[in-house]
């Protein structure tokens, strides 16, 4: 009766996680908290799952919160990918800032910084 009880739990919880699913930032370019030597031509963001492009955004902020213009999004022929091109940056601190809106409407957002030296 035990053993059923946790199978039965266990089944559940595993037909439960597929709803639960964001898409979490999984990897960035240039990376989380990196100090890079120079600037980069892009911003390039990986997540756990895919995202619709049309609904979500980057946006790169510099020193003092200013919107640093960027391209607009391109598709990376893999849609757990964003990515926009960068002008030309100088030496300082930015934020990136990312709202993600999963293949499966499931919204999530955050925000990472970068320096270049």
């Amino acid at each position: 009766m035990m053993r059923l009880a946790i199978l039965l739990v266990l089944a559940m919880w595993t037909m439960a996680s597929p709803a639960s699913a964001h898409a979490l930032l999984e990897r960035a370019l240039p990376p989380v908290g990196s100090e890079i030597t120079g600037p980069p031509r892009q911003i390039v963001l990986t997540f756990t799952e895919g995202v619709e492009p049309l609904f979500s955004t980057i946006e790169l902020h510099g020193a003092g919160g200013s919107v640093v213009p960027t391209s607009k999004q391109s598709p990376s022929g893999n849609n757990r990918q964003l990515a926009v091109d960068l002008p030309t940056l100088p030496g300082g601190e930015y934020t990136v800032i990312w709202h993600a809106a999963s293949v499966d409407t499931h919204k999530t957002e955050g925000s990472y910084r970068f320096t270049i030296r």
